[in-house]
């Protein structure tokens, strides 16, 4: 088995991302998309930003350089960080570097965890020769299919405004471009290494959307779907959000568990069913939401909520009790208060509330909580949804009960709605609308009002408009789900209205690692290195190995299988010499023969690649110990010998060689 990390991530909204080869199976496990990298790119501009930036400030820089180094001599002077420095264009999306290095052709499986990490696959369907199997939850599919469309629908306002794309690399891509950017910018595009400008794409249409649709697999949780006759493959609740999910990869050589983002509580979704994860041969820690900065930010006078992780021991014993803790739930439910404490106040001191979630599950709870609070304090303003999915996916949540938590799933059979949305709604107390310039918000648009809308970048949507509405009230309220990054706000300075930064608890815990990890007991486990720094494993006695991996490098894990299977035919079974080991109760018994090789696998993988050719048997002599010889006669002539011990490739050609002995590397792989 070869394990490659192609992208640690960055969070919640940009899972990681990996490349594995399985019995000669190539896996990618997950495809998402880093949209923090449009903070690069300024919002769809007024009037007033444009001039400045084509005219005025353009003219005053071409005449400072022309005047001090001539118009054909012109060196690196970098500019200072203000809203002027964003990339005023189209932007294009930021997809996953090292994903572009490996042929999309070869790629055998996508298994999707979670509505994230689905959201860089359609760049990656509509390539040349891709014809992966892709596996996704039914849920994950619809709410990642629903984002996607909502993204193209608030990508078509700066299509809208540049018109067609310039050209297939458009000017702020080149090298001279980039050099005079400011330091945190270059960073943004180039990466901290400044080689990540190759995972840069114009972005994919809705009709790649659509098309991509048409390409997946869905499954339910546990259900049991074959790839290739030899490779199992079941999905199972991780509780990180409605329809996610980690897998087990179950093959004769062995089983691996995939671990990604997971939560043991979870009031929305599905819990964590880590108890289907134990006992495998390999298990693959990706859950790398932990290891990022969780302290909520504080910005001048802005409100901040303190997250401080509370490292509690806790034994293997009390993970039998995770799915009824109520800790996390409780710290949830306490920011969930905290923040609408702080809009009710500003909503009575005539300010607005906006708040431009991603986090489905957050959204719903926060929906709620805000609505209670409401009628509890008996003040009375809109709520408003805006989106152009908005109405369609509040629909769905009401139909999926089975990928809900318990709590959720008793208020169906109590005849409740599952969510308080569809009751807010009949009583008309929210407000659900597809675009800021749409004819039902333009008649019952009120102020003050608390609006619920995408994107967390601040770069696109309903979000850039409201923002500057209200960025210059005090009496206004900016909600954010993350720790506030600095080049979020630029484009909207200077700003007067609060700012609220809130981090809700999310991923395993670094306390409940070596726990959970007791509890599963796999025989060898894949952790990221950054996760050596925090826990160390070497401390105390453990049933299982630890390798480290880190990005964009290839790791090889042996196989620690305790055991075979091996088919044999009922006559010849018969005729076997049992002997019995009471103590063991298993029965053993002696075999001698010859080795007979099907080359199955490889006349297929040949054939796939575009070889064929042809097996010669009966070649066996005490010598060589060769079994069989394959001839390939096209494309090109070579022979491939396969003995008891080695195998031998033979062709004038070395990349011809070195072709074929890739396809029989990535067969042995498996063996």
């Amino acid at each position: 088995m070869k394990f490659t990390c192609l992208s640690k991530g960055g969070g919640f909204h940009f899972p990681p991302c990996h490349m594995l080869n399985f019995c000669g199976i190539r896996i990618l496990l997950d495809c998402p998309l880093d949209l923090s990298a449009l903070m690069a790119f300024s919002p769809v501009p007024t009037a007033l930003d444009c001039l400045p930036v084509e005219e005025s400030y353009n003219t005053e820089a071409n005449a400072f350089f022309d005047s001090r180094f001539g118009s054909g001599k012109r060196q690196k002077i970098e500019n200072l960080l203000d809203a002027k420095s964003l990339l005023f264009a189209e932007p294009w999306y930021k997809t996953v570097n090292n994903l572009h290095l490996w042929n999309a052709s070869f790629i055998d499986v996508v298994l999707i965890s979670s509505p994230m990490g689905i959201m860089g696959l359609p760049f990656l369907t509509r390539t040349k020769g891709f014809s992966a199997k892709i596996y996704v939850t039914e849920a994950s599919a619809r709410i990642g299919q629903l984002m996607m469309e909502d993204l193209v629908s608030m990508h078509a306002e700066f299509r809208q405004f540049y018109g067609p794309g310039e050209s297939n690399f458009p000017s702020w891509l080149r090298h001279e471009e980039l050099e005079v950017l400011p330091s945190e910018l270059r960073e943004l595009i180039l990466g901290k290494d400044g080689v990540e400008l190759g995972g840069w794409m114009p972005l994919y249409s809705a009709a790649d959307v659509k098309d991509f649709m048409l390409k997946i697999h869905t499954v339910n949780y546990a259900e049991e779907v074959c790839f290739n006759g030899t490779l199992v493959i079941k999905a199972f609740s991780s509780g990180i959000e409605i329809g996610s999910c980690n897998w087990i990869l179950n093959s004769p050589k062995g089983d691996i568990a995939y671990l990604s983002g997971s939560s043991f509580i979870s009031a929305h979704a599905m819990p964590f069913d880590y108890h289907s994860l134990q006992g495998t041969c390999v298990l693959i820690y990706s859950d790398f939401l932990s290891l990022g900065d969780t302290q909520d930010g504080e910005n001048g006078d802005n409100y901040s909520v303190s997250t401080a992780d509370k490292l509690l021991p806790i034994s293997s014993q009390d993970l039998a009790g995770f799915n009824h803790n109520s800790v996390e739930y409780s710290e949830e439910k306490e920011k969930l208060v905290f923040i609408c404490s702080h809009a009710m106040e500003h909503i009575k001191q005539g300010g607005s509330v906006l708040i431009p979630f991603d986090r489905l599950g957050t959204i719903l709870l926060l929906l709620e909580e805000m609505t209670a609070s409401l009628e509890a304090s008996d003040t009375k303003v809109p709520v408003y949804i805006i989106s152009s999915v908005a109405e369609e996916l509040l629909a769905l949540l009401n139909i999926i009960p089975e990928w809900l938590c318990k709590q959720r799933q008793e208020k169906l059979f109590d005849g409740e709605p599952l969510f308080a949305h569809l009751k807010l709604l009949k009583e008309r107390k929210i407000h659900v609308v597809p675009a800021i310039h749409s004819h039902e918000l333009l008649i019952n648009w009120q102020e003050p009002c608390i609006v619920f809308c995408p994107h967390r970048n601040l770069r696109m949507g309903p979000v850039v408009h409201l923002l500057r509405r209200w960025c210059g009230d005090p009496k206004s309220l900016l909600i954010l789900e993350d720790v506030l990054n600095p080049l979020s706000l630029l484009p909207y300075q200077p700003v007067a209205m609060k700012v609220l930064q809130c981090v809700f608890p999310v991923g395993i815990g670094l306390h409940e690692v070596q726990p959970l990890l007791k509890t599963l007991q796999p025989k060898t486990v894949l952790c990221p290195e950054e996760l050596r720094l925090h826990i160390n494993f070497s401390s105390e006695k453990k049933s299982f190995s630890v390798l480290y991996y880190t990005e964009a490098e290839t790791l090889k894990v042996p196989y620690r299988k305790d055991s075979s299977e091996l088919k044999i035919a009922t006559d010849l079974a018969s005729h076997f010499y049992w002997k019995t080991f009471k103590k063991e109760e298993i029965n053993i018994a002696k075999l001698k023969g010859e080795l007979l090789m099907e080359n199955e696998k490889l006349m297929a993988a040949l054939s796939k690649m575009g070889i064929s050719g042809n097996i010669q048997h009966g070649v066996s002599d005490a010598k060589s110990q060769t079994v069989c010889i394959v001839h390939i006669q096209d494309p090109y002539k070579a022979s491939i010998e396969i003995g008891t011990t080695s195998t031998i490739i033979t062709t004038a050609d070395e990349n011809v060689a070195a072709f074929i002995y890739k396809i029989v590397d990535n067969i042995l792989d498996g063996v």
